[in-house]
């Protein structure tokens, strides 16, 4: 009988320890920073709509100020001369483009004690869907606001 094969335990594999941060290492990982490009991109998304509304609607201020200046300007014209005038030529203070620019400016007659101004909008301002167009219509002193008191923020 041969003798026994001596058996020997096999050598366990040791765990591995992960190394040690090095000293003086920073930054970020790429992946690190696409997500944070990813959710910057996300928040820019949703806030772009709400903001390019509230610049729509701050930029009706441009003609409502227009608006008022030629009404101003009317009555001022209309206490020295008696009527109103048929253009903006006359009317002191008035141009035919207001004073940001978004809107165009015109006046004219409705009648021996009436007029129309309006403001229509230019360039981005157009988008504006809702208020491409305000008037102000005046009938012997009483005016009279449109398309709708919200174009006017009122």
């Amino acid at each position: 009988m041969d003798a026994p094969a001596l058996r020997l335990p096999l050598p366990r594999p040791s765990p591995r320890v992960p190394a040690a941060p090095r000293c003086g290492a920073s930054g970020f990982t790429l992946v690190e920073c696409l997500i944070a490009c990813t959710v910057a991109a996300l928040l820019a998304a949703v806030a772009w709509p709400s903001l390019r509304g509230h610049d729509l609607r701050a930029g009706r201020l441009d003609a409502v100020h227009a608006l008022t200046r030629v009404q101003q300007a009317q009555e001022a014209h209309r206490s020295a001369h008696g009527l109103y005038a048929a253009s903006l030529a006359p009317l002191r203070g008035t141009t035919a483009l207001s004073a940001q620019g978004r809107y165009t400016i015109d006046v004219a007659l409705a009648g021996p004690e009436a007029y129309q101004a309006t403001a229509s909008a230019l360039g981005p301002q157009a988008q504006d869907t809702r208020c491409t167009t305000l008037t102000l219509q005046v009938r012997q002193g009483f005016a009279q606001t449109g398309p709708d008191n919200a174009c006017w923020l009122r």
